[in-house]
């Protein structure tokens, strides 16, 4: 079912910036959008029913810090930097993927959840939930640079590149907050009526999209005007985690509330399919060069699907002690799953995707 309400913009045309966000009540795509052509040639074949995921193990490497959670990670596909946030070890870890090594785990960081890079700006943000603030790190040498505040529980974060302003959300305290690219400085929050999933960037329609996930909803903000534009509902209980394969036009919605991933058509936004998965799901990552969506769960799994004209289908999954957080090379098809405890130690586990004989 599709509710959305499309939201005026305050008259002061003179004063205010131009909506750039094309979201309206039932579509986030321009009418003029052409999907990119389908490559049997390059899709992995499928299970004939779900079984153990493709996946074989590169390496365990092992992490600093105490055997606890970890959250989200980034990847800078410029150099090969893997950031990690270990949310209850207090650090960020950097990995260099072209390497295979750790480059540094860097103190002071209580209760990281939210990471993400901007290579443009030479800056990695992270989420500082038991400080209330977020952090700015230089990518060149890893110094804090700035420490922001204005948020109760800063989360998950996003980058609107024409803007150079960062969306952070606010889980607790129901908003998104806007941090200035350039300055470092705070710019203001974005009240979304519910508490905040994550937050991310769909270059396509311009728009920067939260979960709002007490609301069960996914809501577009224009990233000029800081506006909120439309609000759509999804099909679930407590959306979180999301992502959007941009050249389908398709966003992936983890629900933690009924252990359902939903998918939903961007030039529609009808649900187009819901799928069970394992309890808990919270962080997706897709590889788009084979068309794979790597959902983490936290009770313990990661489960694999193929994408193919819009429909997943199992490859099965792969079960993982506190699989909360996934990531993936899109160039090397190798994908990052941070363990906070294997026998007592957090290690960063490093799987290769397989291609499954038909």
């Amino acid at each position: 079912m599709l509710v959305a309400l499309a939201i005026p913009f305050a008259p002061s045309a003179a004063q205010a910036p131009r909506s750039i966000c094309i979201a309206t009540a039932g579509s986030l795509t321009r009418k003029n959008w052409l999907a990119p052509a389908e490559n049997p040639a390059g899709m992995p074949a499928r299970a004939s029913s779900p079984g153990r995921a493709p996946l074989a193990l590169v390496a365990d490497v092992p992490l600093p810090g105490p055997a606890k959670r970890f959250d989200y990670q980034s990847l800078d596909t410029t150099t090969g930097r893997l950031y990690i946030a270990h949310m209850r070890g207090n650090r960020l870890d950097v990995f260099d993927t072209r390497a295979g090594a750790l480059v540094a785990s860097i103190h002071g960081f209580p209760g990281a959840t939210g990471v993400w890079a901007v290579p443009s700006l030479h800056h990695v943000y992270v989420s500082v939930t038991d400080r209330h603030e977020v952090a700015v790190v230089d990518d060149r040498t890893l110094a804090v640079l700035a420490r922001i505040t204005g948020a109760d529980f800063p989360d998950g974060i996003a980058y609107a590149p024409d803007e150079r302003r960062i969306f952070v959300s606010d889980e607790k305290g129901g908003a998104d907050l806007v941090i200035d690219g350039a300055s470092n400085e705070p710019l203001g929050r974005i009240d979304l009526g519910g508490e905040a999933g994550n937050t991310r960037y769909d270059a396509p329609s311009h728009c920067i999209l939260v979960a709002v996930q007490s609301k069960n909803e996914l809501v577009a903000i224009d990233p000029a005007s800081r506006r909120i534009v439309a609000r759509y509902r999804m099909a679930c209980d407590h959306p979180h985690g999301f992502l959007v394969d941009e050249p389908h036009r398709l966003a992936f919605v983890s629900c933690e509330g009924d252990a359902r991933l939903v998918v939903v058509d961007l030039r529609t936004m009808r649900t187009t399919a819901t799928l069970k998965v394992d309890d808990d799901p919270d962080v997706l990552a897709l590889d788009p060069g084979l068309d794979r969506l790597y959902v983490a769960c936290e009770s313990g799994s990661l489960d694999v699907f193929a994408q193919r004209n819009g429909a997943l289908t199992s490859l099965g999954e792969l079960r993982l002690p506190h699989a909360h957080t996934v990531a993936v090379d899109p160039g090397t098809h190798r994908v990052y799953l941070p363990l906070q405890d294997i026998n007592g130690k957090p290690v960063l586990r490093i799987l290769e995707a397989q291609n499954q004989a038909p």
